[in-house]
Parts: C-alpha cells; sequence; structure tokens
C-alpha cells in the first residue's frame, strides 16, 4: 500500500535527495544535489517546505512531490516543482498518490489552478497528467549551441555597448528592473524582488557557481542584459564542459534591432573564455519576442521540448 507522509525538516533532507536524485538521474543534462545545495536553497527568500511530502512503499520512501505555492504571484497558482518516483517502483500507483496529495495540498492553500511540467518523451508522466485532468498549455524547447565558432555579421548591433555588471546594489536593480519589464509579457511571469535576486547572485542556489551578468547599452541607455553561468560541479560529475544561458531580455522599444544578438555573442564568449564548448538555454515556443528564432541565426538548435500542463481544482 502507498501512503504519502509530509517532509520533516532537519530529518527528511537526505532521503529527499536521494530519491530526487535517483529519479532524475536518467536525464544527461541534471547533476545530483548535495545536502549543501539544500542546505542554502532552504535560506532562499521563496522556500516553503509545506507542500514537501514523501510516498512510502511498504514503509520504504520511494517517491518525491512539491506542491509549491509562490508568495509573491498575485494569481492562485501552484506549481509541481519536483515529481519524481524511484524507477523500479513506477507503475504502482506512487505517482498518482503523490500527485494527489499535491492537488489536495494546493487545494487546501487556496489555489484554484496547478501547472506541471514533463519532458515531450515523458510519456508515463504526460499520460498521468492527462488521465488527472491536465491539459498542455505550452511549449518549451532546451536549446544548445557550439561554442566553438560564435557566428558574427549576423545582424548584431553594431554601436551596442556591453559591460558586465558589477555587483553593487545600483547595478543589481538596474537589472532586475530590465528583466521585470523586459519580460512583463511572458508565460507565468512574476517580477523579481530585490530580495529573492540579491540571494540568486549571492548564493547561487540549486545551479551555476560562475555567473556573468551583462548590461547593454545604446545610446548610453540601458536597454538589455543577458545572464550566463556556469555549474562546476556538472562539468565535473557529467565531463560536459556546457555554460548555460539563465536568462537574456531586450526591453521592447529596442527589440528586432540586433541588440539581443549582440548580449548573446557576448555570453557566448563569456562562457567559451571560461573553458565551456557549449552552451545550453530553454526558451517559451511561443515566446512573444519570437527569441527562438535569434537562437536559431547564432546557431543554436533544439535538442529537446518540456511540456507544461495545467489543471484547474476549483
Amino acid at each position: 500500500m502507498v501512503t504519502v507522509r509530509r517532509f520533516v525538516e532537519g530529518v527528511d533532507e537526505a532521503v529527499w535527495l536521494r530519491i530526487q536524485n535517483a529519479a532524475y538521474s536518467e536525464y544527461e543534462d541534471v547533476r545530483p544535489d548535495t545536502l549543501e545545495d539544500m542546505e542554502i536553497a532552504k535560506k532562499s527568500p521563496t522556500f516553503d517546505s509545506t507542500g514537501m511530502f514523501i510516498a512510502e512503499l511498504e514503509g520504504k520512501p520511494v517517491g518525491v512531490v512539491n506542491a509549491f505555492v509562490d508568495r509573491h504571484r498575485t494569481e492562485r497558482v501552484g506549481s509541481l516543482r519536483v515529481l519524481g518516483v524511484l524507477r523500479e517502483f513506477r507503475g504502482q500507483g506512487v505517482g498518482r498518490r503523490l500527485l494527489e496529495t499535491a492537488i489536495a495540498s494546493l487545494n487546501e492553500r487556496g489555489m484554484e489552478s496547478v501547472q506541471a511540467w514533463t519532458r515531450d518523451r515523458g510519456v508515463s508522466c504526460k499520460s498521468l497528467l492527462v488521465e488527472m485532468g491536465f491539459a498542455l498549455t505550452r511549449t518549451f524547447c532546451s536549446m544548445r549551441a557550439d561554442l566553438q565558432t560564435i557566428p558574427y555579421n549576423v545582424g548584431e548591433h553594431e554601436s551596442v555597448i556591453v559591460r558586465e555588471m558589477a555587483m553593487r546594489p545600483e547595478d543589481i536593480e538596474l537589472v532586475r528592473g530590465l528583466h521585470n519589464e523586459a519580460f512583463k509579457d511572458h508565460f507565468h511571469f512574476r517580477p523579481r524582488t530585490s530580495e529573492e535576486y540579491q540571494f540568486w547572485l549571492t548564493h547561487k542556489p540549486w545551479g551555476c557557481d560562475i555567473i556573468g551578468v551583462f548590461i547593454a547599452y545604446v545610446e548610453a541607455k540601458p536597454v538589455g542584459f543577458v545572464e550566463a553561468g556556469i555549474d562546476t560541479p556538472f562539468v565535473k560529475q557529467k565531463s560536459l564542459k556546457r555554460g548555460w544561458i539563465l536568462s537574456m531580455g531586450v526591453l521592447e522599444p529596442s527589440r528586432g534591432k540586433g541588440v539581443g544578438t549582440a548580449l548573446m555573442q557576448h555570453a557566448m564568449e563569456y562562457l567559451k573564455a571560461h573553458g565551456m564548448t557549449d552552451v545550453e538555454l530553454g526558451v517559451d515556443a511561443a515566446n512573444p519576442t519570437h527569441a527562438i528564432e535569434l537562437y536559431k541565426k547564432i546557431g543554436f538548435k533544439i535538442v529537446r521540448k518540456n511540456l507544461a500542463y495545467t489543471k484547474q481544482i476549483r
């Protein structure tokens, strides 16, 4: 019989990570998280263990789910940040029980809908979500490019000036403002707060330990930014010299003029200078700025698709 219990802080961290890491081990782009990673993440302004649950089969922990509520979001929508079951226990109703528990938890906390993500090759997960009443609402693409030869003369803005962000309050707030303005019309967006952006830059939870943030100027006015990162443990564990474009945005009046292209070239050169041989990013296939076409222009190709599903729960 499958039973589901709440995650207990200070007790269940090792159990949680063991299951999560094993459940996601089949993905070559995901590295195992450590207890240190989790302890840092627990200090984040957005961390909340209320919706974290562990499934047990005959008393043995076999699955985990995190039904997360973002307290900064005005919409009453929760999200499944983690849903993982150990491979040898799949097909025994564990995922369904976890999903039922997550939905009930979100309902109790006043959420009106729940979002879940899976990969296009995750046949069993997609089937479960559909069976549970979820509908596909968005497709995201993971794209990758070779850094050996970075394309130039492909429409980049010729007079744009790009400089690295300094770790000082005025620069941090400038980038935060550019991010919030550039992404305000994007799917599932909510503005970054000063507290969480400062925390992310300082502690780098669950991800890249080397981060370069760059600001683009046209006629002395800031018009865009890009964030590039390297996860050193990932590089060592996977033997992949892969960097990441974490975010890139251009203010609406400056779009379509090559600013984004120049920012991407700068970020790619940064990663190359740090020894990376390829770079990956994620993009909404229906991005209102048609960013996917920009990425294709500078050598990025789609390597997989990630699907967003939504279910109304009240």
